[in-house]
């Protein structure tokens, strides 16, 4: 049996008015792809790429101009109201009355949902993100990393089975992205679908089961994760030789060549066209011996790079 997706996307199209006599900005142009059930899924782009667009259509804050989505098999047309409640947003700003609590951010947002306060969770949710000693303090006084906590306690108030967290470690320091990730992988592992949208693409690298790729306003790409790093043309070989270079060494099949010290040369070069030892052979050629070689393979930065700047 096929497990539905938690979301499925068909055809999305945004297209925002322009000014008087201008013609209007076309964020999105048909965007498709389904987020399956119990992943962590990224989605990755260029800013400006229509990523927000999208994540505010699918929160109900921007009217899509064409094509349909689903959340949890619900219409976000015909089912505004499950298809709202079956989704948690995490913004990129931080929302919430200063002057409120921890706890009465959380009781507040569980009336929203029309959720009875004997079926509120707000002890748990304080727990769950690390903030019960913050119960009863007031919200402007938490630090940054409490107050992304907090924002991820108060997107869970209704139990949603699908969380979006859009850029949620942006400006923020080393230890506070460590702590979000172990939360939102703990969630991940309760059954929570994860949909994340971050500049860091080390994090989504390593967080990530599959990821799509929109570039202006288009879908590029989306595979599993190491299925898009496998994508890569490019490798880099770091060598050092005996002698101090009279310069780089570009061949056919190089993409780069830099020196990174008057005797080691690092080289990007197309696999399609070269192989590491070809490399080395070249160098050779030039009357110089290897005496150190290291090699780097591709990540998901040189993937995306690769495919947004040929898009």
């Amino acid at each position: 049996m096929t497990i539905p997706p938690a979301i499925s996307i068909r055809d999305i199209r945004k297209t925002y008015a322009g000014a008087k006599g201008q013609p209007g900005k076309e964020a999105l142009k048909g965007v498709s792809f389904d987020v399956p059930e119990g992943e962590i899924f990224g989605l990755l782009g260029p800013n400006g790429a229509g990523k927000s667009t999208l994540i505010n259509i699918l929160a109900g804050l921007v009217n899509k101009t064409g094509g349909s989505a689903e959340i949890w098999g619900f219409d976000i047309d015909e089912q505004r109201r499950n298809a709202s409640r079956s989704i948690g947003i995490v913004p990129q700003e931080i929302v919430f009355d200063p002057f409120f609590t921890p706890f009465e951010v959380l009781e507040n947002q569980g009336g929203f949902y029309g959720i009875t306060k004997a079926l509120r969770r707000s002890e748990e949710l304080l727990e769950a993100v690390r903030l019960s000693d913050k119960r009863d303090a007031y919200a402007r006084t938490l630090s940054g990393g409490m107050k992304r906590r907090l924002m991820v306690a108060k997107a869970m108030v209704h139990s949603p089975p699908i969380l979006v967290l859009d850029e949620p470690t942006a400006g923020v320091d080393v230890e506070l992205r460590k702590q979000l990730w172990d939360l939102v992988t703990q969630l991940n592992d309760d059954g929570v679908t994860i949909v994340l949208t971050t500049h860091y693409l080390e994090e989504a690298e390593e967080l990530c089961d599959q990821i799509a790729i929109i570039n202006h306003g288009e879908l590029i790409a989306k595979k599993p994760t190491r299925e898009l790093i496998e994508m890569a043309r490019e490798k880099i070989v770091r060598v050092t030789v005996d002698r101090d270079l009279a310069g780089p060494i570009m061949e056919p099949g190089f993409s780069k060549a830099e020196l990174i010290d008057p005797r080691v040369l690092e080289i990007t070069y197309d696999r399609d066209q070269a192989s590491a030892g070809q490399v080395l052979l070249k160098i050779q050629e030039h009357g110089y011996t290897i005496e150190d070689v290291t090699t780097r393979e591709p990540d998901l930065e040189d993937v995306f790079v690769q495919l947004t700047s040929a898009a």
